[in-house]
């Protein structure tokens, strides 16, 4: 392709975003925002999310079968499995205008995920156990109500997406495809070029089931998730679901200290209560109240310093959902305005669990259940009873100890490039979706769900692979194998030669981007195949004489070769 006919060229006074894949793939002419959180992929970015999904795509191919669902879903599907009313980053389509809405009024859902289009797809046309497992995926565009669009590709409300479902007649098949669908995860990521800095990590597996399910997660400085990694078993954990022991903190008290209900109107936040107490904030207590799916109100509570982990402790309270309770409740229950909860003097049938954290400490604070008031000086034994179970239900923080092993957690930032999920029955049972086995009776089918981002992979690629310069793509998904440049065009002798060049390396199956622009200047070229970030740039001019400067955009020297030694020497690095 020739670079003065590309469309979208590099931008040079595109001002710097809040993550360098923003910054460079508008700068580099790769994407154009519309509005926050949607993107026209240029001819540059397109060449490069096609190259990603085609990656996705051929190993995909190997475990399933390629569909298209369409992006619109009627409502009542997402009623029947119950989630309308509950996913919160869900958007609809609805008409326009007074016009549009005389024609049609029907609202539609724009899918975020396509598990109430493919259970239905699949029950229309498998019933028999002996089309069983099977599994269907796609590639398409979907949508998100994301509440704050940040960070380039990473998080947008619109977005590309491969989903793969799969089907099973029992939970052993299902776990079985489950496990090799890890290592077809781990072949796409290595051929994207990330594999390397590519690990699984254990997460939530939401509210229907206790099992984890497993996030592929890039390594990366600049990631939004936290890893925390035990060596000693080679797990890792996302941050969400991370089982922690809190480092023991080491107090100057000698005894119990008279307790003391302080006032301090309007300090709720355990930084600020700290500083007014003059205590340690490993000394303050955090206490929430929450109100259960299955109606009972519970208390929870860990050290000042963490927060309380939803997911841990729904699984604990044993309850599919639970929220903050109402303001009315929270006075109900503790007397007090919101803010000043604490683990004192509560009635007998709430349910209390108290995170590990807050045992093995002396004259600690918790809110005194009285508006406007905190206690101090608190210790079981004393001031209430010592329960007889604590519980892990805190998000773990940098610091903290696997609680199996006592030892520190290695922590790490990260990305997530791709998930897995066991769905089990919930789908199926949902659209009454059975299979009549061999004995003529209708039994369950078992669900498993597989995605990956390509847009959202191509903003990490660029987090992982740039410089002060610009991008620096890995060659199986550079939009051009080669940036060929031509200086001192103006002579017909260099324009003949790279035109020659040109001509041999597109003979050869080389995918070339030729700058051949005679007003532009070396420098201006050189800074632009930096930015775009082409794994190879060639140079040809009168300083070159009959050679061709071969340099890699990762490496500082060049040399100049003959055109069979650059050929040969292409070939060897793989580029097309």
């Amino acid at each position: 392709m020739l670079y003065s006919k590309l469309f979208g060229k590099t931008k040079k006074d595109s001002k710097k975003y809040d993550s360098a894949n923003a910054t460079y793939l508008q700068k580099g002419g790769f994407i154009d925002q519309v509005m926050a959180g949607t993107y026209t992929y240029l001819t540059l970015g397109l060449r490069v999310l096609n190259k990603i999904e085609q990656i996705i795509r051929e190993e995909m191919d190997t475990i399933g079968q390629e569909v298209l669902m369409p992006a619109l879903t009627p409502i009542g599907n997402w009623q029947k499995t119950g989630r309308f009313e509950t996913v919160d980053i869900l958007m609809k389509a609805t008409p326009a205008n007074i016009f549009a809405k005389a024609k049609n009024d029907t609202e539609y859902v724009l899918n975020p995920t396509h598990e109430e289009i493919v259970t239905p797809l699949a029950q229309r046309f498998v019933l028999s156990y002996k089309d069983f497992p099977f599994a269907l995926y796609q590639i398409q565009n979907k949508f998100r109500n994301e509440p704050r669009v940040k960070s380039g590709l990473l998080r947008g409300r619109e977005f590309r997406m491969k989903d793969l479902y799969s089907f099973h007649t029992s939970e052993t098949n299902l776990k079985e495809y489950y496990e090799k669908s890890k290592e077809v995860y781990l072949r796409v990521f290595k051929r994207l070029g990330i594999g390397k800095d590519t690990v699984i990590s254990l997460a939530s597996g939401g509210s229907f089931t206790d099992d984890y399910s497993h996030e592929f997660q890039t390594l990366c400085e600049t990631g939004e998730d936290t890893l925390y990694y035990d060596k000693s078993s080679n797990i890792y954990f996302n941050k969400e679901v991370a089982p922690s022991k809190a480092p023991n903190v080491n107090y100057k008290d000698e005894g119990m200290l008279p307790r003391k209900d302080v006032e301090g109107k309007g300090i709720i936040g355990v930084g600020e209560l700290a500083e007014f107490l003059n205590i340690p904030v490993e000394k303050t207590t955090k206490t929430l109240i929450f109100e259960t799916d299955d109606n009972r109100v519970i208390v929870a509570a860990v050290r000042g310093g963490y927060d309380i982990n939803e997911d841990k402790l729904r699984k604990v309270a044993k309850c599919k959902a639970l929220k903050l309770a109402s303001a009315t409740t929270v006075k109900k229950v503790t007397g007090a305005e919101v803010g000043y909860a604490g683990i004192l003097n509560l009635p007998k049938d709430i349910e209390i669990f108290l995170d590990e954290s807050i045992d093995n400490r002396l004259n600690f604070e918790t809110g005194a259940n009285k508006t406007h008031f905190h206690s101090t000086n608190i210790n079981f034994g004393r001031d209430l009873p010592k329960p007889s179970k604590f519980y892990d239900i805190k998000v773990a923080k940098a610091g903290d100890l696997d609680p199996k092993t006592g030892v520190e957690y290695q922590v790490f930032k990260a990305s997530e490039v791709g998930n897995i999920f066991p769905l089990y029955t919930k789908f199926t049972e949902a659209f009454n979706y059975r299979f009549i086995d061999r004995d003529g009776k209708e039994k369950p089918i078992y669900m498993g769900c597989y995605g990956i981002g390509p847009s959202r992979i191509m903003g990490i690629i660029v987090e992982k692979f740039h410089d002060e310069k610009g991008i620096i793509w890995p060659s199986s998904v550079s939009p051009f194998g080669v940036h060929l440049i031509g200086l001192d065009l103006r002579d017909e002798s260099i324009k003949s030669k790279v035109g020659q060049v040109y001509k041999v390396l597109k003979e050869n199956n080389v995918e070339v981007l030729f700058d051949d622009r005679e007003e532009t200047t070396a420098g201006n070229k050189f800074a632009d195949a930096d930015l775009i970030g082409i794994p190879v740039r060639l140079v040809i001019s009168k300083r070159t004489g009959d050679k061709i400067e071969y340099k890699q955009r990762k490496e500082s020297k060049s040399e100049l070769l003959s055109i069979d030694q650059l050929l040969l020497k292409i070939k060897s690095l793989k580029i097309q």
